[in-house]
């Protein structure tokens, strides 16, 4: 037997088909990746980027020799082998990342949802969900050292 509301979304179903409008998508469960920021990362801005990346510094600090937070120390992260500051206790859900190195596609990865990358992890960022913020976010991480690794080339 239907229910009245039930009988309604049918009927609602059929209006739509017969009239050829389609029907609203619901989101899916899988996790979307990340677009690339490959192309953009030549001319982000480093200092939107910075503005953008204060909120990791709630947690992270970005200076050379900076102490581990609650987060590890970002200095000279691109292209640093992941999980690799000593000290730092990495959590369960962190420890079965399977990245070996934080390359630009791995930290555009995480940024866009890092609970994704590593399910349960006990960083509470929600993630940067604007390609171009991302690409800023990496253009100023990748500013973070003495010696800043090459940019990818743009595919």
């Amino acid at each position: 037997m239907r229910t009245p509301r039930l009988s309604l979304c049918l009927a609602a179903a059929s209006l739509l088909s017969l009239t050829g409008l389609a029907l609203p998508q619901i989101a899916s469960a899988e996790p979307q990746a990340a677009e690339s920021v490959d192309g953009l990362l030549a001319t982000a801005d480093v200092t939107a980027g910075a503005k953008t990346g204060k909120a990791c510094q709630t947690c992270h600090s970005v200076d050379k020799g900076g102490a581990t937070r609650i987060g590890p120390n970002l200095w000279n992260i691109v292209n640093r082998p992941v999980g690799s500051v000593a000290g730092f206790h990495y959590s369960t859900a962190f420890k079965k990342v399977t990245a070996k190195t934080w390359s630009y596609h791995e930290l555009n990865e995480w940024l866009y949802a890092p609970s994704a990358e590593a399910p349960g992890t006990t960083m509470s960022f929600a993630g940067v969900k604007k390609t171009q913020d991302r690409a800023n976010v990496i253009a100023w991480l990748r500013t973070l050292s003495d010696s800043p690794a090459p940019l990818p080339k743009a595919k």
